[in-house]
């Protein structure tokens, strides 16, 4: 069976097309097959000034080898209006929304093993009266999944969160048993399916400085967070903490487990990308499909300049392959 692969290069006007062109210089292990516009891609390259083949494809002949270096797959997706590098236009927000609804479905379909995503621009999406918050919470409503789990990953490294874009003031109520124990259940299936991991060690942190300092700064730790864990631990699965965030960061923890569960987004993130900025993957945990993506923004004031890194994105495609390979 072939291990076709999806790759969406995101806003048009961002680094995406760059980071796609430039990849497309090496050869990749299995048939990757970029959704976008082949005349951004096109033109892009002559801004670049790199020599790229880009070759047409379309579902029903599909290749079943790999693109030799220097040359890229593309299903050609029209574009809303022309591309200008680094100037937003919302007139292309709904050929985003087209981009990665022919790569989600083609995943559900079974033509794609996995889709990796280069970063979009939010606001201009919703600037073109698309109601959009993002890659994880559009593939979960395209894929009927009542929850998905945001983890990153770096070398050594996988943090994966409870609650994700919230403000801090509604962190607190957002931390339930039933989430909790719902995101712990999906972080521990998908180590075992999707990374190959038979027995996952997962350090969990608390919410409170401290954890909570038997209740004196907090009773969240002692009221929700480790009734769950018990519960979970009767299960079979295999958690530490709640902990310390401030030292459960420290090697003498990390070096003996294959992922962190953080409360919210900023307790996690960025030790995260301090460690691995830029070789760093986001992966979508509890979808029907296997999706990763970059870990940085659109960068729109390098786009087209080719001083840009193509480290984050490697190390999707790389993770992207490994979860397909181990699935």
């Amino acid at each position: 069976m072939t291990l076709r692969f999806a790759l969406t290069p995101g806003e048009p006007a961002g680094i995406g097309p760059d980071l796609c062109l430039l990849l497309a210089q090496h050869s990749q292990p299995h048939p990757l097959i970029a959704i976008t516009s082949r005349d951004l891609l096109a033109e892009r390259a002559t801004q670049l000034g790199v020599a790229i083949g880009l070759v047409p494809v379309e579902p029903g002949a599909f290749p079943e080898v790999p693109a030799p270096a220097g040359s890229l797959y593309v299903w050609d997706t029209p574009l809303g209006a022309p591309v200008t590098a680094g100037q937003l236009n919302a007139a292309n927000g709904p050929f985003v929304i087209e981009t990665l609804t022919r790569a989600g479905q083609g995943c559900l379909d079974g033509l794609f093993a996995g889709m990796i995503t280069a970063p979009v621009h939010k606001g201009v999406i919703n600037d073109a009266g698309v109601v959009f918050s993002g890659h994880t919470e559009f593939l979960a409503e395209l894929t009927h999944t009542e929850q998905v789990v945001m983890m990153l990953a770096t070398h050594g490294l996988r943090v994966a969160l409870v609650t994700t874009h919230l403000p801090l003031r509604q962190v607190a109520d957002a931390i339930t048993a039933e989430r909790l124990e719902r995101v712990t259940r999906i972080l521990h299936a998908d180590l075992v399916n999707k990374f190959g991991i038979a027995q996952p060690r997962i350090l969990v942190c608390g919410l409170n400085p401290h954890a909570g300092e038997s209740g004196h700064m907090g009773r969240e730790e002692i009221d929700v967070i480790e009734p769950a864990l018990a519960r979970l631990r009767a299960e079979g699965i295999d958690l530490h903490g709640p902990l310390p965030a401030d030292t459960l960061f420290t090697p003498k923890y990390l070096e003996h487990c294959d992922a962190v569960l953080a409360m919210y987004h900023d307790q996690g993130l960025p030790v995260l990308k301090y460690k691995g900025f830029g070789a760093a993957v986001n992966v979508t945990l509890g979808l029907p499909i296997i999706r990763t993506s970059v870990d940085h923004g659109t960068a729109l004031d390098l786009a087209g300049t080719g001083r840009v890194d193509t480290g984050s994105l490697r190390v999707a495609l790389e993770t992207a392959y490994l979860m397909a390979e181990t699935h």
